[in-house]
């Protein structure tokens, strides 16, 4: 017979990600005149700000962009919490 535990409540921490799986952020920037993008860049927006940069230097009424930015959130347990102590573990549920 397997035991499940469940943990009516515990503290969690949210931390901006990045890390294991996942870059801390990822830039693209799009020409707001005819909706171009650059390519997708993991954690650094000069290539992007370069991109927006030529763009405008190719098409010179093409001025404004939109920086999207997509950045990335880790729960971990917090202490006293009991995933915290089998984090190393079976998963307790």
């Amino acid at each position: 017979m397997t035991t499940r535990v469940i943990i009516k409540s515990a503290d969690w921490a949210l931390r901006t990600g990045g890390g294991e799986g996942a870059p801390e952020a990822i830039f693209i920037v799009e020409c707001m005149t005819y909706h171009e993008e650059s390519d997708p860049a993991d954690d650094d927006r000069l290539e992007v700000e370069l991109w927006a940069l030529k763009h405008t230097g190719s098409n010179p009424s093409h001025r404004l962009f939109k920086l999207k930015t997509e950045s990335y959130w880790r729960t971990a347990p917090a202490p006293g919490n009991p995933y915290k102590e089998h984090e190393s573990s079976e998963p307790l549920a």
